[in-house]
């Protein structure tokens, strides 16, 4: 009975230490295993157990710096309830942060409002010379790769309205043909990713995976972009799995079950 109690003090006490921690991020917004043992007078070991166990369900995540923690888009789930939508720009940062260092370009977060797509969250990645902020532009989706990831996931009523907006030519290889458009979807749809070169700006490339909600649907893309002498057919192959991998990874965090 002894044993029992200890046990059931024991869980309590973690029950109270996780929730310290999570305040004391709340508060600093990232913090090292170091910093939150000072903070809360706990033993390095105990604090990276429970950061551990929390990361593994979400509640904390590691951001790009390293050995810093912050809190986790498991908890702006949790807070949210099921009817709010979801917060894009806080899904599995990491992730983010991650795939802009393996591929060294920038790496945006995108959803679509109407027949525009909006970048909600950007990393630059360490090759990347490009100071432009992408977040809050709307960009056209017949020219852009997160565009064409949309429209290869709309309904063929919903592909219409976006074709009756008219395809607007931004470069020679901006494609405004509905016809050709139709069969680039075809391929975004078979190999799960799309390619745009040189579409939207001369010089720019870009490609881009879908991010799927926990009922399967497509609510915003992630993507990579750079320039076309670096992200090129010879680099692609490599770039578009680590990207569907993102994709494929925040999905997971945002309640996507295949």
């Amino acid at each position: 009975m002894a044993n029992d109690q200890v046990k059931r003090d024991n869980s309590v006490q973690s029950v109270d230490r996780a929730i310290s921690i999570l305040q004391t991020l709340a508060g600093q917004g990232t913090a090292s295993v170091t910093e939150i043992s000072e903070e809360l007078g706990l033993h390095k070991a105990t604090v990276f157990r429970l950061l551990a166990t929390m990361e593994a369900r979400g509640m904390v995540e590691q951001n790009g710096e390293r050995g810093k923690y912050q809190i986790g888009y498991g908890v702006t789930r949790l807070a949210a309830g099921p009817t709010k939508k979801d917060d894009l720009a806080l899904l599995r940062r990491h992730t983010c942060y991650e795939l802009a260092e393996a591929v060294g370009e920038t790496v945006n977060v995108a959803i679509h409002d109407g027949c525009k797509v909006i970048i909600v969250d950007q990393v630059i990645g360490s090759a990347s010379v490009t100071t432009v902020n992408w977040v809050g532009q709307r960009t056209p989706m017949h020219a852009t790769s997160a565009g064409l990831v949309f429209m290869a996931s709309m309904s063929p009523e919903q592909l219409q309205v976006v074709l009756d907006e008219g395809l607007e030519r931004y470069t020679p290889h901006t494609i405004v043909d509905p016809v050709v458009l139709k069969h680039e979807l075809d391929v975004v749809r078979d190999r799960g990713y799309a390619y745009t070169v040189d579409e939207h700006e001369i010089g720019l490339s870009a490609l881009a995976a879908p991010i799927y909600s926990s009922e399967g649907s497509v609510v915003a893309s992630v993507v990579v972009s750079g320039p076309t002498f670096r992200l090129n057919e010879a680099t692609l192959p490599d770039a578009a799995q680590l990207v569907l991998a993102a994709g494929a990874d925040i999905s997971r965090n945002n309640g996507y079950r295949p």
